[in-house]
């Protein structure tokens, strides 16, 4: 018999969608159960006090929490790298292995991640966000080497309203995006709904479709040594192991 897995994720207080949607995903995988821990966030925007939300020392005691239930791996299973920086999530990454000794990742890491594994050479973001953070998550994944061949995104600022927005608004951006020529589209943002999307959309539009919920998940028990393959049925990043660079 398998031995459990336990994967630890830090939540944004705000986010509606993250739990119920990994819940969802391990349903019927009985070796393998999600463990979550919040911190205040409220707000997406580029103004100190938004900024401020995501400092280490305050995501830090959250995972320190999920330690205690000796979790495999630990996610921060938010995109705030994605405007602030890709060094921010390392940095918080190796701090969490540090204090702990318990491998970690985080959604924007394991969406590039996934995008490098699955070969994608046309990348479309697909975001709740309004117009400068949409701009400024453009010029940090271009750093990484992943320039947006297209992008949507709603103008919201209010966290919990993304986790309000309609799967088939979400549906309807990522077939935009592909229609411009994306052969991977970005779900980024894990407080929209679009998991359930992405098996669907990626038989009708032949394209990989990476939800950060889901590719959190992907990589979480990849790290924890679990077996992704159990989760085939929600995309195929499941079926595809990550390029670590």
């Amino acid at each position: 018999m398998a031995m459990r897995k336990r994967l630890g994720m830090i939540t944004p207080s705000s986010n509606s969608v993250l739990e119920p949607v990994t819940s969802a995903m391990l349903h019927g995988v009985t070796d393998v159960t999600a463990h979550f821990s919040r911190f205040r966030v409220t707000e997406i925007a580029l103004d100190a006090a938004a900024l401020n939300q995501f400092d280490a020392s305050v995501m830090l005691p959250a995972a320190d929490l999920l330690a205690d239930a000796k979790v495999d791996a630990i996610a921060w299973n938010g995109t705030s790298a994605s405007w602030l920086g890709i060094g921010r999530d390392r940095s918080l990454c190796e701090a969490i292995t540090a204090r702990n000794g318990i491998p970690a990742t985080t959604s924007t890491l394991a969406c590039i991640e996934a995008a490098r594994a699955l070969g994608a050479r046309r990348v479309g973001l697909v975001s709740p966000y309004t117009d400068d953070v949409q701009r400024r998550i453009g010029d940090v994944w271009a750093e990484e080497g992943i320039a947006p061949h297209a992008e949507r995104h709603l103008g919201l600022r209010d966290n919990f309203s993304f986790g309000e927005v309609a799967p088939a608004t979400i549906a309807d951006m990522i077939r935009a995006v592909a229609a411009d020529g994306a052969d991977a589209v970005v779900i980024l943002c894990t407080n929209l709904d679009g998991a359930a999307l992405a098996a669907s959309l990626e038989r009708e539009l032949n394209v990989a479709v990476l939800d950060s919920v889901a590719v959190t998940l992907w990589r979480t028990l990849e790290l924890a040594g679990g077996d992704i393959a159990a989760l085939a049925q929600w995309g195929r990043i499941f079926q595809t192991s990550a390029v670590i660079k």
